[in-house]
């Protein structure tokens, strides 16, 4: 079979050909990469999710060897040279590839030779981290359901006798003396702190939301107008926006709040980092033919619609990435931890998942969201 399959590639990217046959449609509407190497490891052919996985068009990619996309120590480079070797099909599991425009990581390669043409690779790249971070969203949801549960707790037994010390406390203040007046202040002072905590858990209460079609670009505009109007008036942001994108299925107020925590951390991020001269760009795009299984269980989900949030601040700490989105987890002093927990139970209402990439330099959250299609009516 892989004989007959490296023959239908080579009638596709064949030097003499003329006209594309069948195969092209059929290897440009694989939802996988596939990428075709001659013996010097210059690109000859790469489908559209190719392209897509790579960052550049066949074009583009036609006028680079290898080493000019991939670091000169790859262990892909290997894996080429033991298929020219061997003149067997390779695989090798959970690489990394790190170039100027590419950053993946838990990426499953398959190299396989073409007797046909001496030298030349087939590789067939498959990501795993969208379905790695669906498997966490799973996680992040039920942690959010624990918060929910601690939450309803707080509420009865915490907020009433809150209200009866910042009582005593305002009581108190008006009989003291200046000294005392200020530990009556303290007192109502962190009373209310802990109660607005309270609030900020019950939001994680599990409320059917209400939704509609949605233009997201219209949510990210308005994000932008107040994020550059108050917490990040002295930062650059960039917006690539795909314009044919279709709605989204969603509560317009909860997609705004979900991409202005983002947004606020990345402006935070950059502004930590020293004077708040860097960039967070907004990009949005459509993902053909990528459909996540649930693990466990029959269910497909189809989440076409990316939506991602990138700073070049310095990064996530390495020790917090793991558990970014659970409650109580952040890399601020002073933060709660809740932030990115709702964020990420938002979007898991939504039907959609979340995932996270960072490095010194470059951090990007990715949505992954379902899209309404016109001649549907509905997901």
């Amino acid at each position: 079979m892989r004989r007959s399959f490296a023959r239908g590639v080579l009638s596709v990217v064949g030097r003499d050909s003329g006209r594309q046959p069948d195969h092209a449609a059929l290897l440009s509407a694989l939802p996988v990469p596939v990428v075709l190497l001659d013996a010097t490891n210059r690109v000859r052919y790469a489908n559209h999710a190719a392209e897509q996985f790579l960052g550049l068009s066949l074009a583009q990619l036609a006028q680079h060897v290898l080493t000019d996309l991939i670091a000169a120590d790859s262990p892909l480079l290997r894996l080429i040279e033991v298929v020219r070797e061997s003149e067997l099909t390779i695989s090798d599991h959970d690489l990394t590839l790190e170039g100027p425009r590419l950053h993946k990581q838990g990426i499953t390669v398959q190299g396989s030779p073409l007797p046909e043409e001496p030298g030349a690779v087939l590789l067939v790249l498959q990501d795993a981290s969208a379905a790695r971070a669906l498997d966490r969203q799973l996680t992040f949801r039920s942690a959010a359901r624990s918060v929910t549960g601690m939450a309803a707790i707080l509420a009865h037994e915490v907020k009433n006798p809150l209200s009866g010390i910042r009582g005593a406390a305002q009581l108190l203040e008006s009989s003291v003396g200046e000294g005392d007046r200020e530990l009556t202040v303290l007192i109502r002072d962190e009373a209310d702190r802990i109660r607005a905590l309270v609030d900020r858990m019950e939001i994680f209460g599990e409320k059917p939301i209400e939704r509609q079609p949605v233009n997201i670009h219209r949510v990210l505009e308005h994000v932008r107008r107040l994020a550059q109007s108050g917490f990040a008036a002295h930062i650059r942001i960039h917006e690539s926006y795909d314009p044919s994108l279709p709605p989204v299925l969603g509560n317009r107020d909860q997609l705004i709040q979900v991409l202005l925590n983002l947004v606020k951390n990345a402006a935070e991020a950059i502004t930590a980092a020293g004077p708040p001269s860097g960039e967070i760009t907004l990009t949005t795009g459509f993902q053909h033919g990528v459909r996540l299984a649930v693990p466990g269980s029959d269910q497909r989900l189809h989440l076409p619609l990316l939506v991602a949030v990138r700073d070049d601040g310095p990064g996530i700490p390495e020790d917090i990435r793991p558990n970014l989105f659970d409650p109580f987890v952040s890399s601020k002093p002073s933060g709660s931890g809740l932030g990115l927990a709702l964020v990420a139970k938002i979007v898991a209402d939504h039907g959609g998942l979340i995932e996270v990439d960072s490095r010194p330099g470059r951090t990007e959250f990715r949505l992954h969201l379902p899209v309404i299609h016109e001649d549907a009516g509905g997901l």
